[in-house]
Order: structure tokens, then C-alpha cells, then sequence
């Protein structure tokens, strides 16, 4: 199974869980594809104003490539890039499961976890790894 790992990637933290979920997956023999892994800093540097079209294109093309996708949802408000990876793989027919960590509500109703449109585009929302897995 080729899961895409879709969530933002700005903070050191974020980076940090991302590649201890990434290996908690792998070790679950789960084929990862993370964009954390697609370009270095100095990479997108070196695209200049071409940088968020081939950034864009490569997670794309990626999610084409994947069974299912797993996304953090954590925070206030869903990252957009996350957000539209999330969209991206719904209307493509990509289950996704959304994780959300966050015991934080930012929902549209009072028994939403997150925005409405988000939630409603994920199979399962889960508060853990563990979950994750059962749901794969």
C-alpha cells in the first residue's frame, strides 16, 4: 500500500512528526510518500517564481500515484496545502483519513472535529497512529 502523508511542513515540530509518523508507518510495511522528501530549501530556492506550480505539480502527481492519504489536522484551522491535497484526493476517488491529535474543537457544528468541507471529504478522523493503522 502507497499511503501520500499530506500536513504543513513550516515548523520545526512539524517536520519532527511527520518523520516519526512516516516511520511508525514504514514500520507497519506501509510504502510512505512524504513531500517532506521532494525538494531541499536550496531546491525550491533555485525554482524561483516557478517554485509553487512544480511544488503543486510534484504533490500532485504523487497523490496519483498513492492508495490512500493520510493527513494531520491539527491546529485551529487546517492548513490550506493540506486542505487542498484533502480535496485534491476526494475528488480523484483517494480515501483519506484525516489524524488529528489536537483535542481542540474547529468545527462548523458541535459535533464537528474540523471544518465541515474536510471532514466530510475524509473516510475517518482519528486521534492516533494506532487508529491510523487499524483504518489502512
Amino acid at each position: 500500500m502507497r499511503v501520500y502523508q499530506a500536513g504543513p511542513l513550516f515548523t520545526e515540530a512539524e517536520i519532527l512528526w511527520h518523520r516519526a509518523f512516516r516511520d511508525k508507518l514504514a514500520a507497519a510495511d506501509i510504502r510512505v510518500i512524504w513531500p517532506g522528501e521532494f525538494f531541499s530549501q536550496r531546491e525550491v530556492e533555485e525554482m524561483g517564481a516557478d517554485a509553487p506550480r512544480l511544488i503543486m505539480e510534484k504533490d500532485r502527481s504523487a497523490i496519483d500515484a498513492c492508495d490512500a492519504v493520510v493527513a494531520l489536522l491539527d491546529g485551529p484551522q487546517v492548513d490550506d496545502g493540506t486542505a487542498w491535497e484533502i480535496g485534491y484526493a476526494f475528488a480523484k476517488g483517494i480515501p483519506v483519513i484525516g489524524i488529528r491529535t489536537d483535542f481542540r474543537r474547529s468545527g462548523d457544528t458541535p459535533h464537528s472535529r474540523v471544518n465541515a468541507m474536510i471532514e466530510g471529504s475524509c473516510v475517518a478522523i482519528v486521534s492516533d497512529v494506532d487508529a491510523v493503522l487499524e483504518k489502512l
